[in-house]
Parts: structure tokens; sequence; C-alpha cells
């Protein structure tokens, strides 16, 4: 103990003002790790008790630590038996490793934004390399490729399909490019991220390939599809899918409501919310009628409206009542783009698509990871069940 206060008192007298904070968090992690190692050990460094050692040292390995105050080198114990890796140093999450190499990759290649350049200097990443870059990148984009290829199993009877849009800077040129993310609800009751694709828009060849895609790694069964009212989309839906779609009531509604006027949205609403709030479709759609004959005298425009767009708006009411409400919107995406945007705003412009894919995908990735380990499942096998082709088997009721 007297010779770690020397140790600190030496440091505190010898660095400069600048570089004190970094040298003080040098100088604690290499004391914790320190003391882990020896509860590992079961002995202090050097010290001889043949009796109560559980292992021998072997030596160090040096690491780089990036903290906001710059780099730490880090001297880590190695161990002959077993292996040790410091507390303070959890792995990151992947979409973390992946916002990293993003940054960084803007970064070294000079495309990044004024706000890219502040991040990378408060995260203190100093000295960045091309093949720190690489190495990280690839390391990242393995898993994303395989949890974006992977094969699809089993029946999936409803999906939701939305796009956000990102910028990217191609050819010299800032442009904006659709991201477009496919999740579904499996035989299981079970909510999976399907895949993702960028494009140049949401263009029907677009749309119509991604769902191809899908439709060749497994994708069948699918009984309805959830997204906004996109005409490629709808077509790229009847072409592949042959399913039947919902049309998002979040987005209807936004889109009838500029039909009312400022004055008059409040009773259409609250009139065309008689309608979802029936039991069954065919009471849906008699109110439907009913609140569009009602509303056409002074609002023909909105009453056009909801003709067109009744057969889509309440496709929904043919599906079971305990689904309904994941099914009338695309509120599942929307919450999962919200994410994304959050992330990617971040970095603001992409240096490539390739730097799209990987934060996405590793975003996506966790995500899915998240769904999987939840206990309560997205839909109840006992309600799920009547839309697959595969029957449940229920187990034997036992013998009293």
């Amino acid at each position: 103990m007297t010779d770690d206060n020397m140790d600190l008192r030496s440091l505190l007298e010898k660095t400069a003002d600048t570089d004190f904070l970094r040298e003080m968090i040098g100088f604690s992690a290499q004391r914790l790790m320190e003391l882990e190692v020896e509860n590992l050990t079961g002995a202090p460094h050097g010290a001889r008790l043949p009796g109560e050692r559980l292992t021998q040292r072997n030596g160090y390995r040096e690491r780089d630590w990036e903290t906001r105050c710059g780099t730490v080198e880090l001297r880590i114990p190695k161990l002959r038996k077993g292996s040790y890796f410091p507390s303070f140093l959890e792995p990151r999450r992947m979409s973390e490793k992946a916002l990293t190499a993003v940054i960084q990759e803007a970064y070294i290649q000079g495309v990044s934004t004024r706000s890219v350049d502040d991040l990378v200097q408060a995260m203190g990443m100093s000295g960045i390399s091309k093949s720190q870059v690489s190495r990280l990148c690839a390391e990242i984009d393995d898993k994303v490729k395989t949890f974006l290829t992977r094969p699809l199993e089993g029946e999936w009877p409803y999906l939701w399909l939305d796009a956000t849009y990102v910028k990217v800077r191609q050819a010299g040129r800032i442009v904006s490019v659709a991201v477009i993310i496919a999740v579904a609800v499996n035989k299981d009751g079970r909510r999976e991220i399907l895949g993702m694709d960028i494009g140049p828009s949401e263009a029907e060849p677009f749309w119509t390939e991604f769902l191809r895609k899908l439709a060749r790694r497994g994708l069948r069964g699918v009984k309805l599809v959830i997204s906004d009212a996109h005409e490629g989309l709808k077509a790229a839906i009847e072409k592949v899918l042959h399913a039947t779609w919902q049309r998002c009531r979040v987005h209807f509604m936004r889109n009838l409501l500029a039909h009312a006027g400022r004055q008059g949205r409040g009773v259409a609403s609250a009139f065309v919310a008689t309608a979802f709030a029936q039991e069954d479709w065919a009471s849906a759609r008699t109110q439907w009628r009913k609140v569009a004959a009602q509303l056409r005298p002074k609002l023909p425009k909105l009453a056009a409206f909801m003709d067109e767009a009744e057969h889509d708006v309440l496709a929904y009411m043919t599906f079971p009542a305990a689904h309904r409400a994941k099914l009338h919107s695309t509120n599942t995406l929307e919450r999962l783009n919200g994410e994304v945007k959050r992330r990617t705003d971040v970095v603001g412009i992409f240096p490539n698509e390739a730097a799209i894919e990987r934060l996405v995908g590793a975003i996506l990735l966790e995500q899915n990871d998240e769904w999987a380990v939840q206990r309560a499942r997205y839909m109840t096998l006992e309600t799920i069940a009547p839309l697959s082709h595969t029957p449940m088997v229920g187990l034997p009721s036992l013998a009293s």
C-alpha cells in the first residue's frame, strides 16, 4: 500500500494538467486489474504461497483503451490456466461497435460532417488507422450478413413492411436512399426481423426483388401484409405474396383528416373511430358506410376517400380479434424505425451503402435477439394456431 501511495504521489507531481485525468484513469484501471487477478490466482503478485495459489500469471498483453480523455495504454495480465478479461472492459454491444466503425470509416475517408468530427474527438478516438477500421468492419459484417441471409423456416402469417430514409455519399454527391425493413410473426407467435435492403427509392421493382429474396429464403404462409399505401409496394405484394393487404390505419387517418379542414378534424375522427370499434368485419363495414354517408354532404372529398379505402383499411377485421390491435398499423415497425433513425442521425452522412447495412443490420440483429429471449410471445399459440396450415399438436390430458 505504501508503494501504491508513492506511485500515486509521483503521478500527481509529474503529470501535466492536460493529461492528468487520462493518467489517473490508466493508473486506476491497472490497479483494478491487479486486484481482480489477485482474486483469481489466490495470491498477490510475486508472493510465494504454494498452498494458496490457484494458478500462475503468464505475462501481459497490451491493449489500447479508447476513453473520452484519450487513448489509455493497458497491460492486461494473462494466466497460465483459464482466462482473464477486465470487468470494466465489457465487450461493447454490436450496434455500438457498428456505430464506431461507421464513424471511423467516414472520418478516415474525409467524408464526415462536422458533427462526426466533433464526435470522434469527444470519444477520444485518436490515431485511427484503416487497418483497425477494416478489422472491426469485417467482424461485424460477417455476423450481419449471416443474420440477414439466414433461412426462414415455417409459416409467417403476418408481415409488416416499412421504409426509412438516410443520406449517403455517392460519386461525390449526397443522396437519400430508402432502407426497407421486414418484420413478421411466425406460427409460434414469435416476432422476428426477416431482412432489410437499401435502394434508391420505394419503386415497385425494388420492393418486388426484396420480397422475392425473402421468398427464396423460405418466406411462406403469409396471410396479411401491413404497410403504408405505397403503390409500388402494393403491386409487389400482389405479385409475389398473393396475400391480403392491410393499409396502415395511422397513416390513413392522417391522410383522411387532411380533407376535413381544421374545424372538422375532431368530428370526422370521432365518427370514423366508431367503425373501428365494431366487433366484426360486417358490422365495421356497415358503420363505415353509414359514417361516409353522414359526412358526404359537407365533406364530399373525405367521403370519397373513405369509399376508396374501405376494403384496405378494414382488412384486419377479418382476422382474430385478439390480434387486431397489432394488425391495424405499422406501429411495430415505426418504433423500430425510430431507433434506426436515432442511431443513423448520429452519423448524418454515410460514406457508402455498406456502412448503412453494417449499422442498421447490427441494430436489427440486436433487436431480434432481444425479442427472441422475451418470455411472453407477441401472439399466443392458441390464437395464432388457426392461421397455420400445420395443425397444432396438443398434449394428452392427465388421467385423474
